[in-house]
Order: structure tokens, then C-alpha cells, then sequence
């Protein structure tokens, strides 16, 4: 009997075969050695690649359906919805923006708001780029990836980037956010049209997706027990803060339940 091929999957057990089938993620995907594209750009098409086989994708299309309809209720054109949210790519930030101008704020008012609304996102930029910088990276290239540090690409980075060679890394970061910048766009655009179907309840539903996304995807990847100490804090000191009318409440569960796991994680390691 000859040698049985190794693309020949019969011989594979059941149990395996059940084990792939539930893998919750789509591995990455790399374009091949021999593809004529430049290696910058076919990086960057690799990471739009993996951001259409993302789960994420989905919830940013169902995020930018309510922004799309809450803009067109404000009276806001689509292109410059779409617009803010190349500027901004933040979606509670984006809520802030279109339902202050829309209620006549200050401009002043405005952006201040804006920008405490996007402080949270400094520690993820934080702790991404020491993942791109590398030997030859230029300052400047890190830019663009600081920019487009939202949950949805911080997350899938932190999955990603490790199997990608460090001096690929940028260009595979902007890729993965383009790509998901394009999908905002598509639901931007579907809940601009549908707003006058859509109830109020369920917009303010889809809005809520991406903070609960972003929950469970950092509760699946909290591995160590700092992380799963910062998580369980935050969530019993953000909602106590928010009922106690706490100003910047989100910021300040950040810095407290953050400094108290790590001083419990570092009087742990020193009793060891």
C-alpha cells in the first residue's frame, strides 16, 4: 500500500477534526513569497485581509449603523459623518461629537470632550507601539498606527502582530486598520440611509457592541492574574463611580483598578 498523501485528511481523528471546526478565530493569513506585489504592500493587504475575516467587522458595521443614523437624525451630511470618523475612529467619541454640535454646543466645549473621551485610548497606544518599533522604524512611520489605536484594531494587533516579522509590523497595522475603517464606513453609510426605520432603542443598542466586545475580548485574553484582577476592579469601580456622578469616571477606573492590581501583583511576587 502506498504512502498515504499529507493533504489526504482521512486518516485525521474525529475528535481533531471537531477541535478545528470550533477555533474561534481565523488564523492569519500571509500572501505568498512569490506574490510580484512590494513587500510593504502586500503586507498591507495581508492585514486587510485578516480584518475581513475578523469577528470585529461585524460589530463595527452594527457599531456604525447607529453613528450613521444618529448623525442623519442631527442633521449631519454622510460625508461628514464619514469624515469623522477618519478623524476621530473612536465611537463614543464620535456619539459625543454629533450629539453635542447637534444640540448647539461650543466648539470649544466640543473638543474638550472629545479629547477626555479619548484619553482612554493613550494606554493602548501605549502598549502597542513598542510592538511596531523596531531597529529601522522611523518615528514618522509610527504616526498612522498611533492614530488608528481604537479597541477593535488594539485588540486583534495584540492577537496578530506576534506572528509577524517586527520590521513588517507597521505596514501590517495600517492595513488591519484600513480595513476596518472600511467596514465603519459600509455600516456608517447603511444606518444613514435606514435611520428613519430604525427605533431609537436599537440604535443605542448597536452603539453599545463595541464596549461589549471590547469586554469580552479582554476578558478571553486576560491570562494572568494582574489582568483578571485590573478587569474584575474596573468593573465593580466604573459603575459605582458613574452612579456616584464621578466627573471623567472612566478614566479614573482606569488609573485606580490598573495601580491596584499591579501593587497586589508586586506585593505577591515579593511573598514568594
Amino acid at each position: 500500500m502506498g504512502r498515504r498523501s499529507c493533504n489526504d485528511r482521512s486518516h485525521w481523528s474525529a475528535p481533531l477534526r471537531l477541535r478545528l471546526r470550533l477555533i474561534p478565530f481565523r488564523p492569519m493569513t500571509l500572501s505568498p513569497p512569490d506574490d510580484p506585489l512590494p513587500t510593504s504592500a502586500r503586507v498591507f493587504l495581508d492585514g486587510m485581509r485578516n480584518s475581513a475575516t475578523s469577528a470585529f467587522s461585524l460589530v463595527l458595521i452594527g457599531t456604525y449603523v447607529g453613528v450613521g443614523a444618529l448623525g442623519h437624525d442631527y442633521g449631519f451630511s454622510l460625508p461628514w459623518v464619514m469624515l469623522s470618523t477618519v478623524l476621530i475612529w473612536a465611537g463614543p467619541a464620535q456619539v459625543i461629537l454629533i450629539s453635542a454640535l447637534g444640540t448647539g454646543a461650543a466648539a470649544i466645549e466640543v473638543a474638550l470632550a472629545v479629547g477626555l473621551s479619548s484619553v482612554r485610548l493613550m494606554p493602548m497606544v501605549v502598549a502597542l507601539l513598542p510592538l511596531l518599533n523596531g531597529p529601522t522604524t522611523r518615528d514618522r512611520e509610527l504616526l498612522l498606527p498611533a492614530h488608528f489605536t481604537a479597541a477593535t484594531m488594539w485588540v486583534e494587533s495584540l492577537r496578530l502582530l506576534p506572528g509577524v516579522p517586527r520590521e513588517r509590523r507597521v505596514a501590517f497595522c495600517n492595513g488591519l486598520a484600513v480595513g476596518f475603517l472600511v467596514f465603519a464606513h459600509v455600516g456608517t453609510a447603511i444606518g444613514f440611509y435606514l435611520a428613519g426605520s430604525l427605533p431609537p432603542l436599537l440604535t443605542a443598542a448597536l452603539l453599545f457592541l463595541t464596549p461589549i466586545s471590547f469586554l469580552v475580548s479582554t476578558t478571553r485574553n486576560a491570562r494572568f492574574l494582574v489582568d483578571r484582577l485590573a478587569l474584575g476592579l474596573g468593573l465593580v469601580l466604573g459603575p459605582a463611580l458613574a452612579w456616584a456622578q464621578v466627573g471623567l469616571d472612566l478614566l479614573w477606573t482606569g488609573i485606580v483598578a490598573g495601580t491596584v492590581a499591579y501593587a497586589l501583583h508586586r506585593l505577591r511576587e515579593a511573598l514568594r
